[in-house]
């Protein structure tokens, strides 16, 4: 068996009589960048709350870190960073005070080195005094990112990182991923509409549409074409190979 940080096995999720996930089987190899490329209700937010802990597979089974039981899955889960939805920021505190809740319902305490710290990797340590009401979009998701880091993950699993960034924001945002992943050796596992955008990290894909996870592949096996990855998941929903 091959070294990787999360596996499901035909996981499968209803919600009443709709299937929302079918035997998604799912490889994540340690310290890669795995892109999951799918379309609005493919099911990569359900996925992604599956190995949060926020929603119980219907059928199938997942590891994290080769943790398996209900006891092993807890203290996993303790060593990721998770973006599913953008967190619950008080709009009156300041970027540093919004860290300290976020450590408070962590920890029980607040810690400043720690949180200057996280602000300082994701650029915004010089913002730390701001008002989160005045902070742009892109602010708000390096954030969200820095609560994401806060205890010090092996792994963060994004949804959605770069939704409704500008382009300036969007390339802020790839080159902080590359860092912590090269420099840190994070594993991330990132959703994203923008395909063109996960050609310029993803070492890994997973393709899921319509619940089911259709294909995985290495970034090798996309073709350096002009229409790259977007081209060869079009290709593969018409059943081209």
């Amino acid at each position: 068996m091959g070294d990787y940080a999360l596996t499901t096995s035909k996981l499968c999720k209803y919600y009443g009589q709709n299937q929302i996930l079918e035997n998604v089987t799912m490889s994540v190899p340690s310290k890669s960048i795995y892109g999951l490329v799918g379309e609005n209700g493919a099911g990569k937010t359900t996925l992604f709350r599956i190995l949060a802990g926020l929603s119980k597979p219907s059928s199938g089974t997942f590891s994290i870190m080769q943790s398996v039981s209900l006891q092993e899955l807890s203290e996993a889960r303790r060593r990721i960073g998770f973006m599913i939805e953008m967190p619950a920021l008080y709009p009156d505190m300041t970027v540093l005070q919004n860290i300290f809740v976020q450590q408070i319902q962590y920890n029980g305490h607040k810690d400043a080195s720690k949180a200057i710290s996280v602000l300082q990797i994701v650029g915004l340590d010089t913002q730390q005094n701001k008002k989160a009401r005045h902070l742009s979009l892109g602010m708000k998701q390096r954030l969200a990112l820095a609560i994401a880091l806060l205890n010090d993950p092996e792994i963060l699993i994004l949804d959605e990182p770069i939704n409704g960034l500008d382009p300036m924001g969007i390339v802020e945002i790839r080159e902080l991923l590359l860092s912590l992943n090269q420099t840190n050796g994070i594993t991330i596992v990132i959703s994203s509409h923008i395909l063109s955008e996960l050609e310029h990290i993803a070492t890994h894909y997973g393709f899921l549409h319509n619940g089911k996870l259709l294909r995985e592949v290495s970034s090798s096996s996309i073709p350096q074409s002009s229409d790259g990855l977007e081209g060869f998941y079009k290709d593969m929903l018409e059943g081209g190979k």
